[in-house]
Parts: structure tokens; C-alpha cells; sequence
């Protein structure tokens, strides 16, 4: 009985150490570091309104779109292609802000601006200040030093347009220069394919604002001077050197503002360039269509497709000097198929006018030249 007692005793002993250790060892290993399952608040911002109208961007009856205090109209020298749409553009600065000139850049705003860009149809083309329909009108609003794009949509009876995220189609009908009737499935777009035009980088930046676009006098009978010196004399951009030092695009469907090379990287540069160019959204098809770019590969001369698939049509490079015909670039413009036309986004049908010139342009590069 002693024995018993005692073997007991020490397998009592034992255990107690054995337990004592194992709930130290436990003590040491770290616990798993609790998550919490608390969902991410998104605060709406106060400056997005739900109509056009309460920002007071124009005065009296908002469709006819004359600009109120602020607000100062712009025109680009050669513009985007967009299904034919005309398109009345328009800068509102803050009180006691200034647009900054920079050379080779976008220009910089304060915070607070906001780019403003309606998109409508003459109901008659041979009769621009006749009647029109607006289709959309699309902001970039500058806030917390980003740019953030918001899209509305016009009612049916012009009185007003609507926020809206998802995009939509729409049915647009009217008479050509030619007098023939057209009519079109008109793409608005949702937020993410406006923020994916405008990504440089990973920021959500302006296209159009550049000394190369702006540099031209108002087609407006009211405004007969170039928009820099306007903006000059208005106080609102600063910056502003000696006007032969602004540099500027030829107009790309005016034989008389430059040559057919000119021309045609005025237009792939404000069609293509913005999704290709190195920060872009396309920079991985080693595309570069900027104005400026110096090199024939990155040019498209000579360059063979980057997983284009079916986009390439198989065809062996993107510019074929002297045969537009054997171009990947003509061959995405001509056509209406998605995941092949070019640009994807922002039309629906064939710029007849604009493949024109493109293959102009390619018919007249020598390909003894390269």
C-alpha cells in the first residue's frame, strides 16, 4: 500500500510537470490576430450632384448651354472622334483659382475645377445652330488633388441631365451634310470605361488640356482670339510664354495646316494615344501613338501585334509602310466587331473620314525608308 502510494505520488508528480510545460509551450505560440469583419464605409462625396443643373454651370435654359460666372468655353484643335457627336466643351474654375501653362503636359488646376463636355446632335448638320438633341455630358472634377469622372445623362425633353454609373444605349437619328438620313445606336459609357480612357498611370487625368490643343482662335463669331490669350486676359491661366513658343496640333481634316504625317499623328494621338502610351491602359502592346514619339517601332512601322488575337486579323504589323491594306491599325479602325475595332471604346461606327487619312498617310510612307 505504501508502494502504490508512492509510485502515485511520483506519476502524480509527473503529470503535473508534463502539464505544466505543455501549457507554457501553448503561452508561447502566438494566436491568430482577430479580423474584423466590419465592412469598408465609402463616403459619398458632396460635390457629386444628382442633375446637371445644380452645379449652375449654365444660365437660363440649361440646354442652350451658355456658360455662367466660372464658366469659360474651349475648343480643341483636332478633337476625338465620337460617332459624329459635336461636342461643346467647357472649363469652371473656383473663385481666386488659375490654371497653370505647362509646355509638353496637361495643364494643372486646383482643386475644385471641373471639365465639362456635352455631346449632342444637330437634327440638321447643314444647320449647326438649328435644333439639337444632347445625349451626355461628362465631368472631371478635380478634388482632393485627383480627378474623378461623372457622367449624366440627358432627359428626352431637354431639361435636364441625370447622374449615372452604368452607361447606356441609345437611339440617335439625323440628316448628314449630304442631306441623307442617318440614325445610330449611340454606347454612353459606365465609370469604369471613362476612368480606363483616362488613366495615366494609376490617376484619372484630363486629354484635351494641353498647349498643343489649345493653342487656336475660337470658332465662335463672339470669341475672333486664340483661347490662351483669352484665358490670358481673364486672369485664369497663368504661365503663358511668347505665342512662338506654344507649341501647337494642325487641325487633322485642313490639307493647309500641315503635312499628311502631321495630320495623322494629330489624329491617332488624340484617338489612340491615351490608352497608347507608356502609362496608359494599353502600354503592354508596346504602342506608343503620341504626337512626339520618335521611334518607327513604338510608332507602329514594322511592329508585330502583342497578343492582339483575332484584333490582328492576320495580319503581320500594325503599319505597313505603303499598304494600308496589310495594316493592323486600318484593319482595327474599319471595323465594328468588339475586341477588334479601335478605339473600343467612345464609337460604334466607322470614322470613314478619319480611316482616310490614316491611309493616306501610310500610302505615302516609302518602305524602302525603313
Amino acid at each position: 500500500m505504501i508502494i502504490n502510494n508512492t509510485v502515485f505520488k511520483i506519476l502524480f508528480f509527473i503529470f503535473c510537470i508534463a502539464f505544466s510545460r505543455c501549457d507554457s509551450n501553448s503561452r508561447k505560440r502566438p494566436l491568430a490576430k482577430k479580423v474584423s469583419l466590419k465592412p469598408t464605409m465609402t463616403l459619398k462625396n458632396t460635390n457629386e450632384k444628382k442633375k446637371l443643373s445644380e452645379y449652375s454651370f449654365f444660365k437660363g435654359k440649361i440646354s442652350d448651354l451658355v456658360p455662367n460666372k466660372n464658366v469659360f468655353p474651349y475648343e480643341l484643335n483636332t478633337p476625338l472622334f465620337s460617332n459624329y457627336a459635336f461636342k461643346k466643351r467647357f472649363i469652371y474654375l473656383p473663385d481666386r483659382t488659375q490654371i497653370e501653362y505647362l509646355k509638353d503636359e496637361v495643364f494643372s488646376f486646383s482643386n475644385g475645377s471641373i471639365l465639362i463636355k456635352n455631346f449632342f446632335y444637330p437634327t440638321d448638320f447643314r444647320k449647326e445652330k438649328g435644333d439639337k438633341k444632347i445625349i451626355e455630358t461628362r465631368l472631371l472634377i478635380k478634388e482632393n488633388n485627383n480627378w474623378k469622372a461623372l457622367n449624366y445623362i440627358w432627359d428626352e425633353n431637354q431639361n435636364d441631365a441625370h447622374l449615372n454609373y452604368i452607361g447606356k444605349q441609345t437611339k440617335v437619328s439625323w440628316t448628314d451634310i449630304n442631306g441623307k438620313n442617318k440614325s445610330i445606336i449611340y454606347n454612353i459609357p459606365n465609370n469604369n470605361q471613362c476612368k480606363n480612357c483616362h488613366l495615366n498611370g494609376k490617376m484619372v487625368t484630363p486629354i484635351g488640356i494641353t498647349a498643343f490643343q489649345l493653342n487656336k482662335k475660337y470658332s465662335s463669331v463672339a470669341f475672333k482670339i486664340n483661347q490662351l490669350k483669352y484665358f490670358e486676359e481673364k486672369n485664369i491661366l497663368v504661365g503663358l510664354p511668347d505665342f512662338d513658343e506654344i507649341p501647337k496640333f494642325p487641325i487633322w481634316n485642313q490639307k493647309n495646316s500641315a503635312s499628311i504625317e502631321k495630320r495623322a499623328k494629330a489624329y491617332l494621338d488624340i484617338n489612340c494615344a491615351h490608352c497608347h502610351n507608356p502609362k496608359g491602359s494599353a502600354k503592354n502592346s508596346g504602342l506608343d501613338l503620341s504626337f512626339n514619339q520618335r521611334d518607327l517601332r513604338k510608332q507602329g512601322i514594322f511592329k508585330p501585334p502583342v497578343a492582339a488575337g483575332k484584333g490582328s486579323g492576320n495580319l503581320k504589323y500594325s503599319i505597313v509602310p505603303g499598304h494600308p491594306e496589310e495594316s493592323i491599325l486600318i484593319f482595327r479602325m474599319k471595323s465594328q466587331a468588339p475586341g477588334v475595332m479601335m478605339p473600343e471604346i467612345g464609337r460604334s461606327v466607322v470614322h470613314k473620314e478619319g480611316v482616310s487619312l490614316i491611309s493616306e498617310y501610310i500610302e505615302n510612307l516609302k518602305e524602302s525608308s525603313f
